[in-house]
């Protein structure tokens, strides 16, 4: 399967039947920044504590509905339903970019944030059984970002395994933008596809407080200073 750009829509499971979505446009980032000499390549495969974690949530089973919320690619498409499980993806940045711009403001505009959660996380209520959410909240300003993970938690089912990625430097302003292909069940391959300036950065008990409302919170602090994050229902 080749994806000419961001996809919305459901790539089923080898058993279920097919499913179509429709392709977006890119949005601009400011190019990555080539590694420092000595330092780390934005673009690496690494092992996965959260990823090894989040596989072990539904190991032993098959036909589960999972949301991923970092854009589609070809590696995470074949290797999530090559396990039987129907996937759900599409590009959160992309539809923030297209509904906010950079309208900060506007993310506290109830009638604008009720426009992106249909745009976004219309689905009823405990639809999906796991979310890979990868590193997109941070780029949410406190309101619509309060909204976003209300509405995760509504829609996925009791049980379910979260898996979110933050920055572990609190002070910066501008992060890198990573899109994430799934390599095994606790390898993955992070691309640096730009920079960007995040809404707001967490430490840890910032994203404690952020899913206070779900059943446990796990950190992994990974290479690239990320921290990621094992939410479960």
């Amino acid at each position: 399967m080749n994806f000419p750009g961001p996809l919305r829509g459901i790539l089923r499971g080898r058993n279920a039947p097919p499913g179509n979505g429709a392709a977006g446009t890119s949005y601009a980032l400011r190019p990555p920044s080539p590694p420092r000499k000595g330092g780390e390549d934005p673009n690496a495969q690494r092992p996965s504590r959260g990823l090894e974690e989040f596989f072990a949530s539904i190991r032993g089973q098959s036909g589960l509905t999972i949301l991923e919320l970092g854009g589609a690619t070809q590696q995470n498409v074949s290797y999530i339903t090559n396990l039987g499980h129907c996937l759900y993806s599409l590009d959160f940045l992309q539809i923030l970019n297209e509904t906010f711009g950079d309208d900060k403001i506007d993310q506290a505009n109830p009638g604008r944030i009720e426009y992106f959660l249909r745009q976004t996380l219309d689905h009823p209520e405990e639809h999906f059984d796991a979310v890979l959410i990868w590193d997109v909240l941070e780029y949410l300003e406190p309101p619509l970002l309060a909204a976003v993970v209300d509405r995760l938690r509504k829609i996925v089912r009791p049980g379910s395994c979260l898996l979110a990625f933050f920055h572990s430097d609190d002070k910066l302003e501008a992060v890198p933008v990573y899109t994430f292909r799934i390599q095994s069940v606790n390898t993955l391959h992070v691309a640096q596809r730009g920079t960007r300036s995040p809404a707001q950065l967490f430490n840890n008990r910032g994203i404690e407080r952020l899913f206070g409302n779900f059943a446990s919170v796990k950190f992994f602090l990974t290479r690239e200073r990320l921290r990621e994050v094992i939410v479960k229902t």
